[in-house]
């Protein structure tokens, strides 16, 4: 039943999505005119992490598996290296907030950051990559195969839309996925969840449904990362940094066709000319 204008509530169609989309009433246009209904919008949060103490950074994200995105931004920001660096880590949707403390009670934070250029509005201190060294190779067809496998998991997108979809692979399956109103959310979370987890990023693929930007192939580097795939096309500069970085950038990858920008031969694409 259609409510007041305007007016949202809380919905889910499943226990883990629970709190992640809510209901809302908008018009519709179409060639037959205009029609009131309703339809479902994710919930954004503002999120701010705590670290010994100081406000660290502001996070516009999608409410879900945030210790993953709270440890994997600290990792991905060289802040911490393993999980065994945080003391205590305390999270309160309530009042939006993470509260980290580290083992090192002395700890700098960095104070100088760059501003990215997706949505989740969070600062990128770290902006230096290290070059990726992998052996590894995979067929088109295997990797347009865990594409397709993603988008059956995009499970908050079915439901609500307006959200990016990532996920790390070994070139057999999906080992970790993850959804959020922010691109680099997304890879933070698998990050972050890989740590808890003990699960190595290393010699593995990155699948992505948003653009890929040269902050997104950095966060790739530093889970050491050779592959990575989106729907999408990659910035200018993002494909400059996949080359220095030895990473093989795979883009437009939907139905039975991909486009393989850098470092091609992982594919078996044969050298130009």
């Amino acid at each position: 039943m259609v409510k007041g204008k305007g007016e949202m509530k809380e919905t889910f169609d499943a226990p883990d999505m629970k709190g992640l989309a809510v209901d809302t009433v908008c018009d519709r246009f179409s060639e037959e005119g205009w029609v009131r209904t309703s339809t479902r919008v994710p919930i954004e949060m503002d999120l701010t992490i705590y670290v010994n103490g100081q406000a660290l950074v502001n996070i516009l994200c999608t409410p879900a598996k945030l210790n993953c995105l709270v440890f994997g931004y600290l990792y991905a920001e060289g802040i911490i290296s393993d999980v065994s660096d945080v003391a205590s880590m305390r999270i309160c949707e309530d009042d939006s907030l993470a509260d980290v403390t580290l083992n090192d009670p002395g700890y700098t934070l960095p104070t100088i950051r760059t501003l990215a250029s997706g949505c989740s509005g969070g600062g990128v201190f770290k902006t230096q990559g290290q070059k990726v060294e992998s052996d590894l190779v995979i067929t088109p067809a295997e990797v347009l195969s865990l594409m397709q496998g993603l988008q059956e998991q995009m499970e908050l997108y079915r439901i609500s839309g307006g959200v990016h979809t990532s996920a790390l692979s070994d070139t057999d399956r999906l080992l970790v996925v993850a959804e959020d109103i922010g691109r680099h959310n997304t890879l933070n979370k698998i990050q972050g969840e890989c740590l808890l987890n003990k699960i190595s990023t290393r010699d593995k693929l990155l699948l992505i449904t948003g653009r890929i930007s040269s902050e997104m192939l950095l966060k790739a580097a530093r889970m050491e990362v050779p592959v990575v795939v989106s729907r999408r096309s990659p910035t200018g500069k993002a494909i400059s940094l996949a080359n220095d970085l030895g990473i093989t950038l795979v883009g437009q990858a939907r139905s039975n066709r991909l486009a393989v920008f850098t470092h091609q031969e992982r594919l078996g694409c044969p050298p130009a000319g």
